[in-house]
């Protein structure tokens, strides 16, 4: 399947795109090789890969989430500029 210049008018005007003669000629030549590379791997045999295989192995990065006791609200509110109760006081933002 080529890609047409008329293609990359109507994409380009539905990305609300302004694109020289240039750039169309340009992007029409280089969606069409794209294309091209696609039906190319369109032709291999993918029977035995698995959906989800990556060549390279995943590892998390994240730690792993541990629960840990919570403070109480007094040793919180020992910095606090300002309390009452057991809550921080600040000034009044909305009226």
């Amino acid at each position: 399947m080529a890609i047409t210049k008329k293609d990359v008018e109507y994409v380009a005007r539905l990305a609300r795109l302004s694109l020289t003669e240039d750039e169309k000629e340009n992007f029409t030549s280089q969606l069409s090789s794209i294309l091209e590379y696609m039906e190319k791997l369109k032709t291999l045999d993918t029977s035995g890969v698995e959906p989800t295989s990556h060549p390279f192995v995943s590892k998390t990065v994240w730690r792993e989430d541990v629960v840990k006791p919570l403070f109480k609200a007094e040793k919180i509110l020992e910095n606090a500029p300002d309390k009452e109760e057991s809550f921080f006081k600040v000034k009044k933002v909305l009226e």
